[in-house]
């Protein structure tokens, strides 16, 4: 791996609300409704940040029907070395647990 993909990397999760975005994909899969509703952000805020984690492929998606799910990509090449270092979404808990699209 080269410094400057290595750099672009790591200027991706250097911003602290996709670090979040990226750590709660790390539990599960969630649409981007979903999203926007955990970190009230405005839904073209959610998107271009999983645009950037998706561009340097640390999430993948899946289409179902209408809605795009989103998720981790365990074959990202610095996925086992960042998955342990992700910080705890603890405060979020209790969020995750009501989020829906529904």
């Amino acid at each position: 791996m080269e410094l400057n993909e290595l750099s672009g990397y790591f200027k991706v999760l250097g911003d602290p609300n996709r670090l979040r975005i990226f750590t709660v994909l790390c539990r599960r899969e969630y649409c981007v409704c979903e999203l926007v509703e955990l970190f009230h952000m405005s839904q073209p805020a959610v998107s271009q940040h999983l645009k950037k984690l998706r561009t340097h492929q640390f999430v993948k998606e899946r289409r179902q029907g209408q809605w795009i799910y989103y998720s981790k990509n365990e074959e990202h090449p610095l996925y086992e070395y960042i998955q342990p270092i992700l910080p705890d979404v603890g405060a979020d808990e209790e969020k995750l647990r009501n989020v829906s699209c529904n």
